[in-house]
């Protein structure tokens, strides 16, 4: 037989004040949107009209939610853009139709983004693979000339006649290898540690390899860590003719270190690579004291953010057309203090050791060289992106 204990009166309203003010059991924080994809926006010029443009982007990590961000940085007026979809690319301008889903921006169809701003949109329950490609589509009304985008897409994008969005194929299509508006795909994905931000120039836009093969260093650097286990985005944030100290070709490293690395989603690392090549490889080059100065002041943007900075050595330019000896001893000042142990910096990538001809430092190794003289080939890209420790994304 049970033995039953009663609770007095005054005992059991002890016990009801106790459970009163126990604190509540925190709800599960949501998984955070983390980059599988970016393109840095830069001035460009484009027009639409009534057309739509399917653009297709190459993921590196999954994801069961997605979003899209749209960016008119540049815009010379406000931009609209409609009927917004995502859907898995089979082939060519095609999709698998099944995977089509509609995208939608605050809740509406459309989506209006103001000069300078970006859009974001809400997410979307869509089966985001990694390293396979994505196709975002959308509809522009009226005539637009769009004035952000980015130059060097190094992949075959699509315009077509109406509004065909939605459509699994779509009839006669133009080409073009630009991104217009369209600056980055994010997952939630709940293994991933976070996201890798490749700021550079054009050996990290992707200069050297072949259009539509996703050969860029970053790609590699993707596939890496995809075989290891290891989630985390990498996003490429390259512009070809980028430089550290000046405007031109986009504008320089330090004036949009905030938007382009900074701002993106769950940012935990940055990797800063060849924008120094384009201000040494000229006539009148900067010293490698200008160089590092400004190099410290991204440093400590980044690790104010709590990113960790990670310096990549410059590769080698010799006997390309801009180089002068002066170019030369201001890279090498640069690399060294890189290497140093005063640098600030998290961590070091040695593109430099690993590209160069050792017999000849100041050039690539001929098997790298993609003729130029001032970017590595496919081989040099992968060399490049295996030479990444991967543990520096613990």
């Amino acid at each position: 037989m049970k033995k039953v204990i009663a609770v007095g009166t005054a005992a059991a309203a002890a016990l009801v004040a106790i459970a009163a003010v126990q604190p509540a059991q925190a709800a599960p924080a949501a998984t955070p949107f983390t980059g599988t994809w970016a393109a840095a926006p830069q001035q460009g010029g484009a027009s639409f009209n009534k057309q739509t443009l399917r653009q297709i982007v190459h993921t590196s990590i999954s994801g069961t939610t997605a979003r899209v961000q749209l960016s008119n940085a540049f815009g010379a007026g406000p931009v609209t853009v409609s009927d917004i979809n995502i859907a898995r690319r089979s082939q060519g301008s095609s999709v698998t139709s099944s995977t089509n889903r509609r995208v939608t921006f605050g809740g509406k169809s459309s989506v209006t983004i103001p000069v300078g701003a970006k859009a974001v949109s809400d997410s979307v329950a869509f089966a985001v693979p990694a390293l396979s490609d994505v196709a975002i589509s959308f509809y522009v009304p009226s005539q637009e000339t769009i004035t952000t985008q980015h130059g060097l897409g190094l992949q075959t994008n699509y315009v077509a006649a109406g509004d065909v969005s939605s459509h699994a194929t779509l009839t006669n299509p133009t080409t073009n290898g630009e991104y217009n508006l369209l600056s980055g795909l994010d997952v939630q994905n709940s293994a991933a540690t976070g996201s890798v931000v490749t700021l550079g120039a054009s050996i990290t836009d992707g200069i050297g390899s072949l259009s539509d093969a996703n050969r860029r260093w970053p790609n590699d650097l993707a596939v890496r860590l995809n075989q290891a286990g290891r989630t985390v985005g990498v996003l490429n944030e390259g512009i070809s003719g980028n430089a550290l100290l000046h405007d031109g070709s986009g504008q320089s490293a330090v004036n949009r270190f905030t938007r382009d690395v900074l701002q993106q989603p769950n940012v935990k690392w940055v990797v800063f690579a060849d924008d120094p090549i384009n201000d040494v490889n000229n006539s009148n080059p900067p010293s490698a004291a200008q160089l590092t100065a400004a190099l410290t002041q991204i440093i400590n943007a980044a690790h104010a953010q709590g990113v960790k900075f990670l310096c990549a050595t410059l590769t080698p330019f010799k006997p390309d057309s801009g180089w002068t000896q002066a170019g030369e001893d201001s890279r090498d000042g640069y690399d060294a203090f890189v290497r140093s142990a005063n640098s600030g910096c998290d961590g070091v990538v040695d593109f430099d050791t690993a590209s160069h001809d050792p017999a000849n430092p100041e050039q690539y190794l001929p098997a790298y060289d993609n003729g130029d003289h001032l970017h590595p080939n496919t081989d040099g890209l992968q060399a490049m992106a295996n030479s990444v420790n991967l543990n520096l994304f613990s």
